[in-house]
């Protein structure tokens, strides 16, 4: 009974939202790069480390943090580094110059991890043959936090100094953490007898003995490093093409709730079908997305068109895989899912820095270069390693 209490339909919308609020923190700073760039003196290379340093600063943040879940009770570990991300946010909020921002801008991204605790509690939860439909559910509020933040930050951008997003967004933290406190089910395990250390160093050996572990964190890598390839550089491309602002690269942010809409229907492929085959049509959907930007990019239905099958692609790489991370051992959850997004956002740091280094060079045709490279690299994982025909069954 406490298990279907749990999994109640309100409890899963929770756990849906709180990700999807969280992650937002990550993406405020793609649609504002040149307002950053103009007010701090900075070239539009660095700005783009800067927001490399988000995602990198998430990458080990997974690494080193969510394993803790699989130590300690993860009601409380979650409203824990909630605290931690809302004195991040206002630290960026209160940066005085670009120094103390880049601190505050890998410090989001460190403490802004929850959401990952979260994902592997509801997969934990959730009896295996419905598994990726409540994932699906919970990565909906993912990816609708995702695509509202771009709109968020660049639509306020357009209107008031882009400090001030960053403290809208702590209060507006600060509002669901207390309902985090509230609603949020009490974890049954409590803490396990677990050492740090130890299960820090397991991490490798998931990653070496898994093949569908390493399947997935390939995939993930690649794909999530194609879709950080486009917003890296979405904003710089709009000023040069169109001489549009942060605010119309927030208002094109969402388009991604197709990729919203779609993750329900993705998730109960992946149980009904096959995760192989959806992690496929994700590497399809990135490829012919990239493909339209190189040829059409130039006219803005192209750009249309070219994003929201960019996040139809994403969305069916990130709910495929985080489905066949969660079916592989229930006690180690945390773990794989820390191996599978460090990955991805390694992927998604890499992503970053290699478009804006590739749009300082070699414009548009030098991002969807890039582009290429990471769906090669996913191409050959598919075919030399390959995903699961069938998720496994607890």
């Amino acid at each position: 009974m406490k298990t279907q209490a749990a999994l109640s339909r309100r409890t899963i919308l929770l756990m849906a939202v709180v990700t999807g609020v969280i992650v937002a923190n990550l993406n405020f700073i793609q649609p504002i790069e040149n307002l950053i760039a103009a007010d701090f003196n900075l070239s539009k290379a660095v700005v783009g480390m800067l927001a490399m340093l988000t995602q990198l600063g998430y990458a080990f943040g997974l690494l080193l943090i969510v394993p803790l879940g699989d130590i300690f009770d993860r009601y409380h570990l979650i409203q824990f580094m909630m605290v931690l991300s809302i004195l991040s946010m206002l630290l960026a909020f209160w940066s005085p110059n670009a120094g103390v921002f880049a601190v505050a801008t890998t410090l989001v991204g460190i403490t802004s991890v929850a959401p990952q605790i979260i994902i592997p509690y509801a997969g934990y939860l959730a009896p295996s043959l419905q598994r990726g439909k409540v994932l699906g559910i919970v990565l909906s509020g993912l990816l609708t936090g995702i695509l509202l933040s771009r709109s968020f930050s660049g639509l306020l951008g357009s209107v008031m100094p882009w400090q001030d997003i960053y403290l809208i967004a702590a209060a507006i933290d600060l509002v669901f953490l207390a309902i985090v406190h509230f609603r949020l089910p009490h974890d049954a395990r409590g803490h396990q007898d677990l050492n740090y250390l130890k299960v820090i160093g397991m991490l490798p050996k998931l990653f070496m003995t898994q093949r569908e572990l390493r399947g997935s964190a390939i995939n993930g890598f690649c794909l999530f490093g194609m879709s950080n390839v486009l917003w890296s550089t979405l904003a710089f491309y709009l000023a040069a093409q169109y001489h549009l602002g942060s605010n119309v690269a927030g208002l094109l942010g969402l388009l991604g709730i197709a990729g919203v809409l779609a993750a329900p229907m993705i998730g109960n492929m992946v149980d009904q079908r096959s995760p192989r085959l959806t992690v496929g049509l994700g590497m399809v959907f990135s490829g012919v997305a990239f493909l339209i930007f190189w040829l059409i990019g130039h006219w803005l239905l192209g750009l249309i068109v070219g994003i929201v099958l960019l996040d139809l692609g994403t969305q069916f790489s990130q709910v495929s895989n985080q489905a066949i991370v969660q079916s592989l051992n229930r006690r180690e959850s945390s773990r794989n899912n820390s191996v599978f997004m460090f990955s991805y956002f390694l992927g998604g740091a890499i992503g970053t820095l290699s478009a804006t280094w590739a749009w300082s060079h070699a414009g548009w045709t030098g991002v969807c270069g890039v582009a290429v490279v990471f769906l090669v690299i996913a191409i050959a994982g598919h075919l030399l390693i390959g995903e699961p025909e069938q998720l496994n069954a607890d």
